[in-house]
This record gives C-alpha cells, structure tokens and sequence, in this order.
C-alpha cells in the first residue's frame, strides 16, 4: 500500500463466505454466523454480520429473539413479512429498509410474503458504548430504485447525526445507534462513482458488497463485475456478484468505483469508525 491517499484492499470473494442451503433458506455469511466459523472473518468495525438471504415462497424464520445489536434488512426482490412483540407488522417490498435497535430484546419473525421468493440482506451492527441495553425501537424507510441510480444514498446512519429522523416512518436515513453509514447503489453501464467516508477517525475502515443477483452461486462469482480502487492511486481490484471488500483508507483517500459490465450493479457499501 502507497502512503497519502490510498486505500488497502482485502478482497471477500464470495466463494470463501460461509453458506448453506436447507431448501428453504440459501444463505451466504460474510461474517461467523450460525454454524459458520472463521476467526479471520468475525467482524469489522461496527459491522458484525452481513448475511445474503434468500427464503422460499410461504416460509421464513419462526418467532425468535435478540438483545443488543442493531439489526436491520434491504429488501432486494419479492416481500419480506415481519411481526415483532413490538406490535409491529409490516411488508417490505423491493427497497424496503427495516430497522430494529433491539436494546434490552426484542422476538419477531421474519418470512417471505405471497408467491415469490424474497431476497434480502440482514446486517447486525454493534451498539456504541453504554447504547445497547437502551429500549427496543423500530423503522422502516423507503427508497426507490431512481434515488440510488448512479448514486450513493445512505439508507442508515448514526442516529446522533445531524439530520437523521428518529420517527417511526421518515425519509432520509434509518437511525441505527451505531458508528456506522450504510449507503446503496445502482450502478449503471460505464459509470464511475467516488465516495469520500464519513467518520470522526483519522484512518477510517470500510465494507462494500456487490448483491448476488444472478441467482444462488456458490462458486466463483459471475456476472456484474466492478472496479475499484482509490480516487488518486494504488492498484484497481476486480469484483463479481456476491464478492466484497475490506477498506481501510488513509486520510484523505476516496473509492472509486467503476461498472465496467453490460448489466446495473446493485452494491452496499458502509463507512466504519
């Protein structure tokens, strides 16, 4: 790695993440979860789970419950059904963000509504110090396909922020009591994107994820593929569907990240104290 503004660039191939097929569920984990284990790949930052799901038509996660970590899903394709002992039920289409500070605990269940299959994400962060036996909380968020054309949107933010709403059902960012940015792209044909991070520490951590959307694929990934690297210098990575990075840039670097692929890439990528 070059010194100034550059990024280091740990590739998250996704043939190495964890997975599991049970019929029902086909799941991928970027981070240890369940039965999945690696203690290179525990959590980075705030960012302690980021599992690529898929659930079957009419099935889901029976009743369930957590305490303390921040828990929240993008919905990608088909509904996702929730119901939490909070009184809440809702059903999440396509561009849905759902948040839950589970706090002092929480149960719901989570299920695909109606005759599709529902393709979401489900991202655990770590609470800030003393934030996570706070009271249970929850958020829903809407954002369309044309707000993340070509664009970063940040779908989640510390709820501290300077301008993050904390009503039940806003626009803008989902408040997550956390020190971490969550923002969503699609990334079209011959596009380029930079993003600067946004964060109190001097050298800031990163995560992107370029979603799976081809279909299930537990080997190499294939089809979408983007380019990455930093704005100023320094080597440019290659990454396909389901595939992720590590970042960690110096002070002043910025992501550039370029869609080289006939086909609209749909990424997340998180900013990380």
């Amino acid at each position: 790695m070059s010194s100034g503004n550059s990024i280091q660039i740990i590739p998250r191939p996704s043939n190495e993440r964890g997975h599991a097929d049970h019929g029902w569920l086909k799941t991928f984990h970027t981070f240890a979860f369940a039965g999945y284990r690696d203690a290179r790949h525990e959590s980075w930052g705030a960012l302690r789970v980021l599992n690529e799901d898929r659930v079957a038509a009419r099935t889901g996660f029976g009743t369930h419950s957590h305490q303390q970590y921040e828990i929240f899903s993008y919905v990608i394709s088909g509904k996702l059904e929730h119901q939490d002992s909070m009184g809440n039920t809702e059903i999440l289409p396509r561009g849905a963000l759902q948040m839950t500070s589970t706090g002092t605990g929480i149960s719901h269940s989570e299920k695909a509504n109606g005759a599709q299959e529902v393709h979401f994400c489900q991202i655990w962060a770590s609470p800030r110090p003393g934030q996570g036996q706070g009271k249970p909380a929850y958020f829903t968020r809407h954002f369309t396909d044309e707000e993340k054309k070509n664009r970063f949107a940040l779908l989640v933010a510390p709820d501290n922020s300077t301008g993050v709403s904390q009503k039940r059902e806003d626009s803008g960012p989902a408040p997550i009591r956390s020190e971490l940015r969550m923002y969503a792209s699609l990334i079209h044909p011959g596009i380029s994107l930079v993003h600067a991070p946004v964060g109190n520490s001097q050298k800031k951590k990163g995560y992107i994820h370029v979603i799976q959307k081809s279909g299930y694929n537990v080997a190499q990934g294939g089809g979408i593929t983007l380019r990455i690297g930093s704005q100023s210098d320094g080597p440019q990575i290659e990454l396909r569907e389901g595939d992720g990075a590590y970042l960690v840039y110096e002070p002043g670097a910025e992501l550039r990240v370029e869609n080289d692929s006939r086909g609209v890439a749909e990424v997340l990528l998180f900013d990380l104290e």
